[in-house]
């Protein structure tokens, strides 16, 4: 079994491979979602990604803002495992709770916890810190609230400049409050620069884990988005990808994934997550799957040691 890994300076002990939570409700439905779920416990995994907004970026398919969680939470309750799990959700991007004024953060937490069927959250993330002229200290004591309240175990962030991130961890210590454990930011083989230098550097000083989403950049690095391929589902759509198959960068890492993963007999998707878990400061890529078929080539990467060399080679691709 695959050995777990502490989350940063939390006491949580996690799965190198974080499950994401993004598809359920959306391009999974409830019966998926709940086998996807199954079939990664079953296979050793104890890292979930959800957030209180997945999915409300589709309306226009009928999403619903809270889907996701509820899902999870339907399933901790049947399952009776919640124990065996490790939840992280997000605040800040639903409708009805958005941003991250200190009651709205404490609101929100109650109703994911509703929709999760749990009295406690293990990873509670600040989702988007869109509003900068709430002050880090505001919205670190509401999160120092819910913590005490023993509502949250351990606090963490996503989508925030590398000073806001710098001076919430000096007011966490110079207060003696929680203290971010974990950033969640955008990064992958070809998207370096959303993390690689002064975020990683915060991240690095401060004993913080990575957690990075986008890992397999939509489904780019899987392969899928080569030419002549045709889009498969409603989630692959161009857009999501970025549009890295039209670059010459995008090219040239999909050929040295392709080599890679023949030479080792892997998937593209596997050799990808590879490379990003050996990354400095990264405890737990997080990857979807819409069916039980996808998870065996995410959860491969976990057991995948890249050489050097072949670290190198996607390195240089990707620069």
């Amino acid at each position: 079994m695959t050995e777990l890994r502490p989350l940063g300076s939390s006491d949580l002990l996690v799965s190198p491979l974080c499950l994401g939570g993004n598809v359920f409700g959306w391009t999974a439905d409830k019966t998926q979602s709940l086998a996807v779920l199954d079939a990664y416990l079953a296979a050793g995994g104890n890292f979930i990604d959800t957030s209180d907004s997945y999915m409300n970026y589709f309306p226009e398919q009928g999403n619903e803002p809270g889907q996701s969680e509820s899902i999870i939470g339907d399933w901790l309750a049947t399952r009776r495992n919640r124990d065996d799990v490790v939840v992280a959700t997000k605040v800040g991007d639903h409708p009805k709770f958005m941003g991250l004024a200190p009651a709205n953060i404490k609101a929100a937490a109650e109703e994911s916890l509703r929709r999760l069927r749990t009295d406690h959250i293990d990873l509670y993330y600040t989702h988007f810190d869109r509003d900068e002229s709430i002050p880090v200290d505001d919205i670190i004591t509401a999160l120092d609230d819910l913590v005490k309240a023993g509502k949250v175990r351990a606090i963490a962030t996503s989508n925030i400049s590398p000073e806001r991130l710098s001076a919430s961890l000096a007011f966490s210590d110079r207060e003696g409050m929680a203290r971010y454990v974990a950033l969640q930011p955008q990064y992958n083989l070809v998207s370096r620069d959303t993390y690689e230098g002064a975020r990683r550097d915060v991240v690095e000083r401060g004993g913080l884990a990575c957690v990075p989403y986008f890992a397999l950049a939509s489904g780019f690095l899987t392969g899928k988005y080569r030419p002549g391929k045709s889009i498969e589902n409603v989630r692959d759509i161009p857009g999501l990808a970025g549009g890295y198959a039209d670059t010459e960068r995008g090219v040239k890492v999909l050929d040295a994934l392709e080599r890679i993963a023949a030479a080792r007999g892997a998937e593209m998707a596997t050799v990808a997550l590879a490379w990003l878990g050996q990354q400095p400061t990264v405890t737990a890529p997080i990857a979807s799957a819409r069916t039980v078929e996808q998870l065996p080539a995410l959860l491969a990467a976990q057991d995948l040691r890249l050489s050097d060399t072949e670290l190198g080679a996607l390195t240089a691709a990707s620069s």
